[in-house]
């Protein structure tokens, strides 16, 4: 493939550029803007210094920039984040798609534990895809970071693009952009990077990459879930708390009448039932601790912030909302995850248990089918 870019269009994130103003998006030195393939001032310093600067583009702008979609012909590539699938689903998917089919893409399959059946995996996207409302002509599982399925996606794409435009969307921090770059890597000559960060919202406007004469694959903005915890927090804890190994798994065997907390970003009580496993699935950096119920109330408000309930960290404590409880009931004989949008799950299932969350208010707090 070849990288064809506007002569005002940042080659990075797609925003068009401009050298008036500073604080607006697309900003690049005069000098710069005569460049081959020029990135604007924000992706420069995601680029080179890890640094992103807020910009002023609502959600009504995102859904604006893909709103053409449902008119076109073309085959929709919705990527997902396995770690976070239902944070990262987008709602009313449907809006965007039209009568176009979806391909769907689970990707950062290496931060799942390495004991995962993939097949089983499969099937479990598919079966939450038709209880969200979706049918995927075919669903395939990747790490656009570490290059696996990547084959397996090109080989996906081949057979159900039939030789139409291809859309990549996605929410935001899902890795579409890293993707596509792996796609320029690995089967084109592009020269050009799309900008990638752990921070949400990199890409700005639609981006055209040029698959033959006819046809042009489109690396979509991310929409924005509020309902996910990333969008509550710092740079600095966005980095404790989005894994960037795969995940290990801790394993507690609780009592009723138990508290656990991840960090100070949530607190899970074992309100009642047997003895059994709460299993977390959360970022490796993220600290985990055990305690009564009759405690928990009097250890959050003492130590959150510190080593002992973080993330966050230190005065980052004032960024988050109050917290808000939400209870499930989970029957004997099922196994079901607790799934913190943003942050993780906890595993319960087998004996039985009343549990109750609480996370950030605004956060999604939701109960599903166990994945492992």
């Amino acid at each position: 493939m070849d990288r064809v870019t506007e002569a005002r269009q940042c080659a990075g994130c797609g925003v068009p550029l401009q050298s008036e103003d500073k604080q607006k998006i697309g900003y690049v030195p005069t000098s710069t803007m005569e460049k081959e393939n020029p990135i604007c001032q924000r992706c420069f310093k995601i680029k080179h210094y890890n640094e992103v600067a807020q910009v002023a583009m609502d959600d009504e702008d995102f859904i604006r920039i893909l709103n053409g979609i449902a008119g076109t012909k073309a085959l929709v590539v919705n990527v997902v984040d396995i770690f976070d699938f239902n944070g990262s689903w987008l709602k009313g998917l449907h809006r965007f798609v039209g009568n176009n089919p979806v391909l769907l893409v689970g990707n950062k399959l290496d931060l799942l534990p390495k004991a995962i059946n993939p097949n089983r995996l499969v099937n479990w996207m598919k079966y939450q895809s038709k209880q969200l409302g979706l049918r995927p002509v075919d669903v395939v599982l990747c790490s656009a970071s570490k290059g696996m399925g990547m084959e397996r996606f090109i080989q996906a794409l081949g057979e159900h693009r039939n030789r139409q435009d291809v859309y990549v969307v996605g929410a935001t921090n899902v890795g579409k952009s890293t993707l596509i770059n792996r796609i320029l890597k690995e089967y084109g000559e592009s020269e050009v990077e799309l900008t990638t960060s752990r921070f949400p919202g990199t890409t700005l406007d639609m981006i055209e990459i040029p698959i033959d004469k006819q046809t042009s694959l489109y690396d979509t903005p991310g929409i924005i879930n509020r309902d996910q915890i990333v969008h509550m927090v710092t740079a600095e804890d966005l980095k404790l708390i989005s894994p960037e190994k795969t995940v290990n798994p801790k394993i507690f065997q609780l009592n009723d009448q138990q508290t656990l907390f991840l960090g100070g970003m949530a607190r899970i009580d074992f309100v009642k039932g047997d003895r059994q496993s709460f299993v977390v699935y959360a970022s490796n950096r993220i600290t985990i601790h055990r305690t009564k119920l009759e405690k928990a109330e009097e250890l959050y408000t003492s130590h959150v912030g510190t080593d002992l309930l973080s993330p966050p960290t230190g005065e980052n404590v004032k960024m988050l909302p109050p917290m808000r409880k939400r209870s499930f009931k989970i029957e004997s004989g099922s196994k079901k995850d607790i799934v913190i949008s943003g942050l993780g799950w906890i595993t319960v299932g087998g004996a039985g248990a009343l549990v109750d969350v609480y996370a950030p208010d605004g956060v999604s707090v939701t109960i599903r089918e166990a994945l492992i």
